[in-house]
């Protein structure tokens, strides 16, 4: 059995092949925050960034308000499931996925919610500082992202065990993410600019599918009843696939309604790119495999938003 130490105390449950060997309590709080995964955070806020300086009334810093806020609401929630999947029994010693702190006794759960706390606290000083630039209307995102970040696995119906998780991202780091950068620096909302939101949030989507499919016997076993669980593996390998080809599409949707930003149709490629990812996702179903499989989408929700910021504002 893999062991790690810190101090006089060791932590049987910490899969040393899966993350590192002997981590430093910085180490463990940076893969508590799940760092691969916070891409799904600066995508959206890229692109209604870039979309907001196209229409010529972009602003730096409630961009970067917005930006802070969108990764302290991502690691806030990030770190509530770390600590209630633990305490609902959905993560194990025998997960397929990298090791969660609170499990493995890295984090006692005393510190993990003062993370947890801390985070949302984060992102609210940062929502303050955007609702000072764009009013009440980031108000009432801010609060219903900060409670849905919780209440994806706290509470007696989390989103995440009842199948809404899919749901929420694609709103949450989609729309909700563009449009909202948006209206803070541009005090509008147009409809491109939702439309626009669906291709990080179906990207979002994907990574949250390929997280289920490998997690589905774990989340099984607790209860946790995502769509993988409910509709089985093939659903799930379908719904990630689905995904990476919805959000390509918005591109071409955009500009045949706008007949401009032409060098934004590039991120179509994308998928193309990802064919190995979307090739494994239908034949492998170990975890580690799998893991990398999360990883590489991650990067390419980068690319897409990358690619779709730069030719739209050219």
């Amino acid at each position: 059995m893999p062991l790690t130490t810190s101090g006089n105390r060791i932590f049987p449950n910490f899969h040393a092949d899966r993350d590192m060997t002997r981590p430093s309590k910085l180490g463990i709080w940076i893969l508590a925050f799940r760092p691969k995964t916070l891409w799904a955070a600066v995508a959206p806020v890229m692109v209604g960034t870039a979309m907001a300086f196209e229409s010529g009334h972009g602003a730096l810093l409630p961009a970067f308000a917005a930006l802070l806020g969108a990764i302290a609401i991502q690691v806030g929630t990030n770190l509530a499931n770390d600590y209630f999947d633990c305490k609902k029994g959905a993560d194990t010693q025998d997960r397929l996925g990298p090791t969660r702190m609170t499990q493995a006794g890295l984090i006692r759960p005393e510190a993990m919610k003062i993370g947890i706390v801390t985070a949302f606290l984060l992102a609210s000083a940062a929502g303050g500082y955007l609702i000072y630039c764009a009013g009440w209307p980031i108000a009432v995102i801010g609060v219903l992202s900060i409670i849905s970040g919780i209440f994806y696995t706290a509470g007696p119906y989390p989103l995440g065990y009842v199948g809404l998780g899919d749901i929420f991202v694609l709103i949450f780091f989609g729309p909700v993410a563009v449009g909202g950068t948006y209206y803070v620096q541009t005090l509008s909302l147009e409809p491109a600019v939702l439309l626009a939101g669906l291709g990080p949030g179906f990207f979002s989507v994907a990574i949250l599918a390929v997280n289920n499919l490998r997690d589905i016997d774990s989340d099984s076993k607790a209860g946790k009843r995502t769509l993988a669980v409910r509709f089985g593996r093939r659903f799930a390998q379908r719904e990630y696939l689905i995904s990476i080809l919805l959000a390509s599409f918005i591109p071409a949707i955009l500009v045949m309604e706008s007949r401009q930003h032409l060098w934004s149709l590039l991120a179509i490629a994308v998928p193309l790119i990802g064919l190995n990812a979307i090739r494994t996702v239908f034949i492998c179903s170990d975890g580690p495999t799998l893991n990398n499989v999360l990883a590489t989408t991650g990067k390419l929700l980068l690319l897409f938003s990358v690619i779709f910021s730069i030719g739209w504002l050219f």
